[in-house]
């Protein structure tokens, strides 16, 4: 469990809409869609930086929500008291592990009107992140991180080496950007990984999904699973791309998303 209570995220749903808005647009806030964009773990929400100009551009408000990585159900409430926070339509997007807090923070909430899962887990009710990376043959994480941080509570606090940050996780973005990722890696607690996760809400909820197929972190065949068992509206594999694949081809992943959003 979090050592802190949750709080309303800071955002009402009016400072939001100021934010967010794009100018000039036609639509009020309430018809307005917003795409809520959610990081995985060993990232921050500056790897959406490629997508979100285009989904702007789109006409589609954002936000890049600073997922706090510490359990899946505090990370899904987190998550989910946003988006209740925000006047209209909702598209979710979730990468790495924020696709399982996704999975989690829809349900029930009849504001989300997709699911957009970049290099995501897609779990059922029950499975684990951990599980699931480990259900096909291919990823190599585990040999790539570093000494665990012992936290108080006894927890563990994992980090990818930076040396082995980006053949293992950017294969395929510049080897500068990559550094740069390695040094402003967010750990994500070991506990968020080993949490099973609550009812689907892609049982309900529309749902799409991107990958590359030189994925070292979840292997590809895993989320060809994961995505084909959801019913994936559409699933787009991109070849040679690397686990931020919305680093290396911010075109295709904000395709996907204006497409879901529709």
């Amino acid at each position: 469990m979090f050592p802190y209570k949750f709080i309303v995220p800071f955002l009402s749903a009016t400072a939001m809409a100021t934010a967010v808005a794009q100018e000039g647009g036609s639509a009020s806030s309430a018809e307005a869609t917003t795409v809520v964009l959610v990081h995985g773990a060993f990232a921050d929400s500056a790897s959406w930086n490629g997508v979100v100009p285009l989904l702007q551009a789109r006409g589609l408000r954002v936000v890049s929500v600073a997922n706090p990585l510490r359990t899946l159900r505090g990370d899904a409430a987190y998550l989910g008291q946003l988006v209740e926070s925000v006047p209209g339509r909702v598209v979710l997007v979730g990468h790495s592990y924020g696709g399982a807090v996704i999975t989690n923070a829809a349900k029930g909430r009849k504001n989300v009107k997709a699911l957009v899962y970049v290099a995501a887990f897609v779990p059922d009710i029950g499975e684990t992140a951990l599980a699931l990376a480990g259900k096909f043959p291919g990823g190599t994480l585990g040999e790539a991180l570093d000494k665990p941080v012992m936290l108080g509570d006894g927890g563990k606090d994992l980090y990818i080496q930076q040396a082995k940050f980006h053949q293992q996780f950017a294969a395929d973005v510049p080897k500068a950007t990559a550094e740069l990722m390695a040094a402003a890696q967010r750990p994500i607690a070991e506990a968020a990984l080993t949490q099973a996760s609550g009812a689907p809400a892609w049982k309900d909820v529309p749902s799409w999904s991107i990958y590359g197929t030189a994925d070292k972190n979840i292997p590809p065949a895993a989320m060809r699973f994961m995505s084909e068992r959801a019913g994936a509206n559409k699933v787009v594999e991109v070849e040679g791309a690397s686990h931020v694949v919305m680093v290396s081809h911010p075109d295709k992943v904000a395709a996907l998303i204006v497409e879901a959003a529709l």
